[in-house]
């Protein structure tokens, strides 16, 4: 009897002390927080959204942001890009070149590991690179290795697997040798298309990718969890050879299409990285002084794309009719409002061009103006029999911002063209699919550049991966192949300054705007910087 009642005077002490500990506790933390300077003493793990399903987290399989953002963090290849985009070496440990700039000899760190724990060779390059131009595998971004001797050849089934100009000559030297001088090949060693796979993973399971159980990757992170259309989680590589400078044990990505529910988990405290933001609140952040609120450029265009194949809109004068009645200031300052600016040609700013801007000296490509536009649809209505514009919609991948774009243009064309366009939404990889295969009138796209330089937003090459305009025209065709032989900046730049001209002459697309890059990070998060041409890196990020 006298056990029970000092057993329980001595848990009702404790229960005291435990209270009091845990009032104390709380106060430090919270004054902690208010500072900014909460300690974790748990894993430190970054939750971020990524806005759609990956369609595949393989090199060569990747088609959009929705998987290279994931890619660019569980991948690395023979270069990578600092925050001021200057290329250092990631794989490679030096490279040099030849007088007539065609061989590239790259010699590979030694020592480096998959995240299986096999080695890293120059093997998997070649293999990687050949991998993706096979024919078979269907890589929608094998032209991008055509740069390489025999490249478009082996693709295009006219040439052999072995006479692509990329060889391993021992396990840490890789040779390629370039079809012809190529100025920003270095910049592409390090985009993703080039990254290298394992070989024996590869042969052993060809739908290793396609889940995180069989994924292998050399990068920063691994791909540990996939929870298909709900999450994916990478977590720190030990087998990384910069394993010492990542700080994050790791990364949750929640698949979220809706930037509003986003934008509501960050304000939560679900997200620490809130990107894409919904318009409305980008707007009002703009001129805020938020210090969680991050803007700057973006190597990337938003544009439609004309399918045509499909009447009238294979008709110049409806085209370039369609894209003269919209108001594209209307657009950036009362629908995105994240500091946009008006798109009146395909390159955007940032892009050295043999002096200056590229896109400073090409100026406006195009005017707008909807008494012209008028006076275009009904004489290319004419010429193609029609009398009024057909029933036709706006394909778009499903988020807010891109409704809100389609709706402002939607309106735009009922008011100054008399036209009716219905809107249609669907998930990112299925619009991709579509358009693909040609199943749509008008699509909402945007392309980020994949190195800097004005040839990675010249698509619309004569059967070209991303040309989903289906547009062709052999003049167009002529300047890209005259532009990719030209080596000095003087001579090659005009050449592009005409493609341009050419394509936007003839209107297979219409650019709205071209991007800024407005995405919200918690303030006790750091080292979260942004490539011109790429999401948000994390790579180096801290969590405190």
């Amino acid at each position: 009897m006298k056990k029970s009642k000092f057993s329980v005077l001595s848990l009702f002490l404790v229960m005291i002390l435990v209270l009091a500990a845990c009032n104390g506790g709380s106060k430090e933390t919270s004054n902690e927080k208010e500072e900014g300077t909460s300690k974790s003493t748990g894993p430190k793990v970054l939750n971020v959204n990524n806005s759609s399903e990956p369609g595949s987290l393989h090199p060569a399989k990747a088609q959009g942001t929705h998987d290279s953002w994931i890619l660019n963090h569980t991948f690395e290849g023979l270069t990578k890009k600092t925050e001021e985009g200057k290329i250092v070496p990631a794989v490679a440990e030096s490279w040099e070149s030849s007088k007539d700039g065609k061989t590239w000899t790259f010699k590979l760190k030694d020592g480096l590991k998959w995240s299986n724990g096999d080695p890293i060779t120059a093997n998997d390059f070649e293999y990687a690179w050949k991998h993706a131009l096979n024919p078979d595998t269907a890589a929608d971004y094998a032209y991008q290795l055509y740069y390489l001797k025999g490249g478009e050849a082996y693709n295009g089934k006219k040439g052999k697997e072995e006479d692509v100009g990329v060889k391993a000559t021992d396990d840490l030297t890789l040779e390629v040798i370039l079809e012809e001088p190529t100025p920003y090949f270095l910049d592409l060693t390090s985009f993703y298309a080039l990254f290298p796979i394992n070989k024996k993973v590869q042969e052993e399971n060809p739908d290793w990718a396609l889940e995180a159980e069989t994924h292998v990757s050399n990068g920063p992170f691994k791909l540990t969890e996939w929870k298909h259309k709900e999450s994916i989680k990478i977590e720190k590589n030990d087998n990384y050879y910069d394993k010492d400078k990542i700080k994050l044990d790791a990364v949750n990505f929640a698949l979220i299409e809706d930037e509003n529910t986003a934008w509501q988990m960050y304000e939560n405290g679900e997200l620490d990285l809130a990107y894409p933001l919904p318009v409305d609140k980008q707007g009002q952040l703009v001129n805020s002084g938020d210090k969680e609120f991050q803007n700057g450029p973006d190597l990337a265009v938003y544009y439609y794309n004309l399918n045509t194949k499909v009447k009238p809109f294979n008709n110049i004068k409806v085209r370039k009719a369609l894209s003269m009645a919209i108001d594209r200031k209307m657009i950036t300052e009362n629908v995105t409002q994240g500091g946009q600016q008006p798109a009146y040609g395909i390159v955007p700013p940032g892009i050295p061009d043999a002096t200056g801007d590229f896109q400073e000296n090409t100026g406006n490509l195009f005017d707008e103006n909807v008494d012209e536009a008028k006076k275009l649809l009904k004489e290319g209505l004419a010429e193609e029999g029609m009398k009024k514009m057909p029933d036709f919609s706006i394909l778009f991948n499903t988020l807010d911002a891109h409704k809100k774009i389609a709706e402002a243009v939607q309106e735009m064309w009922r008011k100054n063209l008399g036209v009716e366009v219905k809107l249609e939404n669907a998930e990112f990889q299925v619009k991709l699919d579509r358009e693909k295969a040609g199943d749509f009138q008008i699509s909402r796209a945007g392309w980020i550049g994949d190195y800097v330089d004005p040839m990675t937003f010249m698509l619309w090459e004569t059967d070209g991966a991303y040309n989903d305009a289906d547009w062709s025209n052999k003049e167009y065709d002529k300047y890209l192949k005259e532009s990719k032989t030209a080596m000095k900046p003087e001579d090659r730049m005009p050449i592009l300054h005409k493609a341009e001209k050419l394509l936007i002459d003839e209107m297979p697309i219409i650019p709205i705007y071209f991007y800024t890059k407005p995405y919200m990070v918690k303030s006790n998060v750091t080292g979260i910087y942004a490539p011109i041409n790429e999401y948000p890196s994390f790579i180096y990020a801290d969590k405190k």
